[in-house]
């Protein structure tokens, strides 16, 4: 396979993901009328996925620091599995569920009234503050990963390199504050 190949395949995949997840969460692609009865698990199935990732991210780290390419690439291909698991899981869940969550929506009428906004204070921020950069950098990761991935399985150690050297933080931030971002809105959730 070639770069330009390549370039091309992660740079579809990722127009495809965000495309499907914006598209979702605009809800412009219509879910059942009720969503089956595993639905409300997903986002608990997501956190641990997330929070399972952010382990096996520093325990790969580790591994490389220490020299162990093998535990190194197997952790990260597990991560990798476990990631896609995430999006799919991620994608379901935003298509069987018709209704948004609000952060601070006590009574779950999908609006945020004045004394709702007034009783959450302050944490309302603290969570836009954690959710905006989770979800722009989640964007943004993807074809970093994509790729580091796909380099890293070639063995073109100088530039899975560099690009790791902007992956792995992200994609970290990205797996830590998910799971941050869920037992923050988990007390709002209605279902």
């Amino acid at each position: 396979m070639t770069d330009k190949f390549i370039f091309r395949f992660v740079a579809g995949v990722t127009i495809f993901v965000i495309t499907v997840v914006i598209l979702l969460n605009r809800h412009l692609i219509p879910g059942p009328e009720t969503p089956p009865a595993f639905t409300p698990y997903l986002p608990l199935l997501n956190a641990f996925l997330n929070g399972t990732c952010s382990v096996l991210l520093l325990t790969s780290l580790y591994f490389i620091k220490n020299g162990n390419i093998t535990v190194h690439k197997r952790l990260n291909i597990l991560t990798f599995c476990l990631s896609s698991l995430f999006l799919v899981s991620y994608i379901l869940f935003h298509y069987l569920m018709r209704n948004d969550t609000i952060y601070g929506d006590i009574n779950g009428d999908g609006q945020l009234s004045t004394s709702e906004l007034a009783d959450v204070g302050s944490l309302r921020k603290i969570y836009l503050w954690i959710l905006v950069p989770h979800i722009v950098l989640a964007a943004g990761v993807l074809p970093l990963i994509l790729l580091s991935f796909y380099r890293g399985l070639q063995m073109q150690v100088e530039k899975h390199k560099k690009l790791v050297r902007w992956a792995f933080p992200i994609w970290l931030f990205v797996t830590i504050s998910g799971v941050v971002v869920y037992l923050m809105i988990k007390p709002y959730y209605h279902f």
